[in-house]
């Protein structure tokens, strides 16, 4: 795999309004994007995005904005490795985890 591997934090408002399966929605929604997302229990959402690094990025820009029942408080962002990926399920391209 090439291009950029993100990890992304996103705290607010964004358990319990859709933000999960709306980041789901949209990484299934491009065929170059692989990775992963899930609910913390400290009310935040975790992320790893993987493909290109335009795409990556835009995905990232969309998530500071979220559906419209959430409120995005802030969004940090740290490069990950390909082992990260590891946490998919076996044969997704975008898996949502379980809440850790």
């Amino acid at each position: 795999m090439s291009g950029a591997i993100r990890q992304v934090t996103v705290r607010g408002r964004v358990q319990g309004v859709g933000y999960r399966a709306w980041v789901e929605h949209r990484a299934r929604g491009v065929q170059s994007l692989e990775g992963w997302v899930r609910n913390r229990r400290d009310g935040s959402v975790e992320a790893l995005f993987a493909g290109p690094a335009d795409v990556v990025a835009d995905l990232i820009a969309a998530c500071r904005r979220g559906p419209s029942s959430a409120r995005v408080e802030s969004v940090t962002e740290e490069p990950a490795g390909s082992d990260a990926l590891n946490l998919r399920r076996p044969g997704e391209r975008f898996s949502v985890l379980p809440t850790i």
